[in-house]
């Protein structure tokens, strides 16, 4: 079934096949050098670099980065926001065989020691502003080097006093630290030239983090292939090219950030326009003096830009495409947005797409020319997608629900350092090849679009982040006052899913305001703000399962129907 690939018949004009060179992404990105020297690679914050400045920026840092050590197969930690130093670290790394694992900016200590301690980096990269999380983690191995950056680095004069009057003066200034590097020093600086690493395409180039069954974020493997194919695929698909830009909204450290709004962009030729932070009134500026061709983004996102004022103002004719992905698409925010857009000058549509981090990003995206209610989209070029009863290789029909498996180039490599779990996903079928068995139900109808009905795991997509409930859970039974605790993702119009905590006390007497305060700012201590709870509803006992297991669902449901019929919250017994 899979190999009549019904879904071909709704391509248009984007080729059914392509063909991916057996090289590394900075091979690639030297190759668009080569091509379109003078083009503009990137603009961040108002600054912007030629592919032939770009380039040279990133022999200089990964000569740099040679100079400190750093050698083929090592790691390095690279936690910056969508940023010039985040993308150059990154393609740098690439050149000297490194592998670079990439971290939320705001990750807690206790989340960077993980990170390290997951990675076995020994350099990492940061902000100024985030010396201190680094420098108070303890990782088993130490961290040798620490490179600091700053976001007044890219700015002009004025910009930069701006930036320190609003901001930069509530940085703490950093201590003597022995382990520190300043960005702007090592750019600066004369290193001897080192080449380009005899790596190959099936190199590992990147560690992504996601969730795992035991709630803590796992490392994703994923080779100089893998980013390559993707990003071949979503131009293709997107008709990304020479003289386009992209609006680069979404984090480095978010496969769809760095796969789609980086790397594709680079190997078009394009205009990747990097956005360290987002707010509909820093798109609407965007859209206003950078005019991008493409939007990409996730849900909320474009539930922000439909509801901001300010963009009523704004010529939207600029956009030929905009894409949603990271979560489910509500029919009303598609609309919302599209009417937008179409009053502004636009008649782009809003296209949802699915993927997931395993297979970089995207796999799945509905046609440029074709629109199916509740639809995910067809696969990719070059993509395999089925449906399976679930635990099982055995193929559905279409209409029927299972799980949702792909197989195709940028499907990764595997988890880090975890067989088990690498094998529990990977698995070769009949046909010998490999599938990822994605954990999410769904379904095909007869022409080959796909359906997207709910995840097997637990992991909650919160504004197209992705929540490990388990990890969470660990942070709030460590408190004293907290007997048994318990986290879902509750429906919500805003962020898609919200982040709800069940709590049982150790003194029931205590379920009041002040304590679920208390708890939620312990979550903040702990945690990176999107994990945190927004609410603690405290309960008598915990729904068990009939192995003994806490019923999240029961507790879901339960809060929703209380919600329904006007009350604050549930009282599980």
């Amino acid at each position: 079934m899979t190999e009549s690939r019904p879904w071909l018949r709704y391509y248009g004009k984007v080729p059914h096949r392509l063909s991916y060179p057996e090289i590394t992404l900075y091979d690639a990105l030297a190759a668009t050098a080569a091509r379109v020297p003078d083009a503009i690679a990137w603009d961040f914050l108002d600054r912007t670099a030629s592919y032939r400045a770009f380039l040279a920026d990133i022999d200089t840092c990964a000569n740099a980065l040679s100079t400190l050590g750093l050698r083929a197969g090592d790691r390095i930690l690279i936690s910056m926001p969508t940023s010039a130093p985040g993308v150059i670290a990154f393609y740098a790394a690439n050149k000297l065989g490194a592998v670079a694992a990439l971290i939320h900016p705001l990750s807690t200590t206790p989340e960077i020691e993980h990170y390290l301690n997951a990675s076995g980096a020994r350099i990492a990269v940061t902000l100024d502003a985030f010396y201190e999380r680094f420098a108070a983690a303890r990782p088993k191995a130490p961290l040798e080097t620490l490179i600091l950056a700053r976001i007044p680095d890219y700015l002009s004069p004025l910009k930069k006093f701006g930036f320190w009057l609003t901001k930069g003066r509530k940085i703490p200034a950093v201590p003597e630290d022995g382990r520190v590097r300043w960005w702007t020093g090592l750019m600066a600086g004369r290193h001897p030239p080192v080449a380009r690493a005899p790596a190959a395409t099936g190199d590992p180039a990147a560690i992504l983090f996601s969730g795992g069954t035991t709630g803590l974020p796992k490392g994703i493997l994923l080779s100089n292939r893998n980013f390559i194919a993707e990003g071949m695929q979503a131009a293709a698909w997107g008709g990304v090219g020479e003289g386009d830009s992209v609006l680069a909204v979404l984090p480095i450290f978010h496969g769809f950030g760095l796969g789609v709004c980086v790397n594709a962009v680079f190997m078009a030729g394009a205009k990747s326009i990097l956005v360290p932070m987002f707010s509909p009134k820093i798109v609407a500026k965007a859209l206003r003096n950078k005019r991008p061709g493409f939007l990409f983004g996730v849900p909320t996102l474009y539930d922000a830009l439909a509801r901001d004022r300010s963009l009523a103002r704004v010529d939207f004719s600029c956009l030929r495409g905009a894409f949603s992905g990271g979560d489910t698409l509500p029919r009303p925010v598609k609309e919302r947005f599209e009417k937008l857009a179409a009053a502004r000058g636009a008649g782009v549509k809003l296209l949802e797409g699915y993927g997931l981090t395993e297979a970089v990003t995207a796999i799945l995206v509905m046609p440029l020319a074709e629109y199916r209610e509740g639809s995910i989209g067809i696969p990719f070029p070059d993509i395999l997608a089925k449906i399976c009863r679930s635990g099982t290789s055995e193929e559905l029909p279409p209409g029927e629900e299972g799980e949702i498996c792909v197989s195709g180039p940028p499907v990764m490599i595997g988890y880090l350092d975890d067989p088990e779990a690498t094998n529990q996903t990977l698995k070769v079928h009949a046909d010998g090849r490999i599938w990822l068995h994605t954990g999410d139900l769904g379904k095909m109808d007869a022409d080959g679009f796909f359906y997207f009905t709910v995840r097997l795991k637990r992991m909650i997509k919160s504004s197209g982040f992705n929540v490990y409930p388990a990890q969470v859970e660990e942070v709030l039974c460590r408190h004293p006052l907290v007997a048994e605790a318990c986290v879902a993702g509750i429906p919500d119009l805003s962020q898609g899913e919200r982040v709800q905590a069940f709590v049982v006390l150790k003194d029931p007497a205590l379920a009041h305001a002040g304590t679920e305060r208390i708890l939620i700012e312990h979550c903040r201590e702990h945690l990176i703000k999107w994990s945190c709870p927004r609410q603690v509803e405290f309960c008598r006992q915990m729904p068990k399962t009939r192995i003994g297991k806490i019923d999240y669902r029961v507790l879901v449901q339960q809060h929703v129907a209380a919600r329904q019929a006007g009350g604050k919250g549930i009282d599980a017994t």
